[in-house]
């Protein structure tokens, strides 16, 4: 089933509230998060600090299976949702997919490790699963490397194992 990918949202926000607002928005677009990790402490760096001087770390994915190339087009959805959120934005969206390899994140920042997809966006491999485990890259952001978000991922990886043996019945 190669392309077909679980959608997942890596998110920033300020309190439980704009973390509602973002599920109330998405849900109409992608459907209802099939998992949610949220109120991480996000303290890893101080790049965000223009959403809110103390930021949470939320997850979720969604319940279908979706073609990996889709990726540009729920990045650009993203940023019209933080565009949405307020004058100046109170969320950070960042859309990706897991599947039985990797995390992917979509990002409009470009670096040597990302990729060009077209439209401004860039996809980044952030962490591989090997050997039963996460593992992160030289890039890999300090959030992600400390494996806080790994049994939320795990769960989204099986989720995908699931369904595409399902797929393939």
């Amino acid at each position: 089933m190669t392309g077909l990918v679980k959608r997942v949202v890596a998110l920033l926000y300020p309190d439980r509230e704009w973390l509602q607002w973002v599920l109330d928005q998405v849900e109409p677009l992608w459907g209802r998060p099939e998992r949610l990790l949220e109120g991480v402490l996000f303290a890893s760096t101080d790049y965000y600090r223009e959403i809110a001087p103390v930021l949470y770390r939320g997850f979720c994915s969604f319940p279908s299976l979706q073609s990996a190339e889709g990726l540009v087009l729920w990045k650009k959805t993203a940023i019209a949702l933080e565009r949405r959120s307020a004058v100046r934005r109170r969320v950070n969206i960042d859309p990706g997919y897991v599947d039985g390899a990797r995390l992917v994140l979509a990002s409009t920042k470009d670096h040597g490790h990302r990729v060009y997809l077209g439209g401004s966006v860039f996809a980044e491999v952030t962490l591989l699963f090997r050997k039963g485990r996460w593992c992160p890259l030289d890039y890999t952001y300090s959030d992600f490397r400390s494996g806080v978000y790994d049994a939320f991922l795990s769960d989204v990886r099986r989720d995908w194992c699931r369904q595409v043996k399902e797929v393939r019945q």
